[in-house]
This record gives structure tokens, sequence and C-alpha cells, in this order.
């Protein structure tokens, strides 16, 4: 199950990501906190990536995805923009 779709909008396009690391952390009986220290960020920013509130950077989706053997695009889906003229 994926998490609802985030937008936000910059130089006038709106950018969708979708993320699935809840599903991960489950299939790796990790907790919210356990995936936060791991990155080396707070458990309060993994919830708010998980929520769709926070984009992370390209280097913390590295963290992320190489925390779960993974490649960033198992993890995080960009669901194309949208340009508003």
């Amino acid at each position: 199950m994926r998490s609802p779709t985030i937008s936000l909008t910059e130089n006038m396009e709106v950018v969708a990501m979708k993320n699935n690391i809840k599903v991960h952390r489950a299939k790796q009986n990790l907790t919210q906190e356990a995936l936060a220290d791991k990155v080396g960020v707070s458990r309060q920013t993994i919830i708010a990536i998980e929520s769709d509130k926070y984009l992370p950077s390209l280097g913390l989706a590295f963290k992320i995805a190489n925390v779960f053997h993974s490649t960033i695009e198992d993890i995080f889906s960009y669901e194309g923009g949208k340009n508003e003229s």
C-alpha cells in the first residue's frame, strides 16, 4: 500500500511523489525511530516523510533506500508534474 500523493509547487510546476517506506519498514520489522537512527535524522522527520508532509533530500533518499537494500525507485515514485500556467 502506498502513501497518499504529496504535491509541492516549485517553479510553477506541481511535483507529486509517493513513498512506501512504511511497507519496507514493516518487512524489516523496523520502527520509525530505528530507521531514523540508521539514516541520521529524527523520528519526526521519518513520520513527516511517511505522511507525505516532507520530501527528503536526494542524499537522505539514498540513505533510506540503502537501509532497505533497495533503489530509490523502489521506495519513492515520481508521479509526474503539471505546468501551472
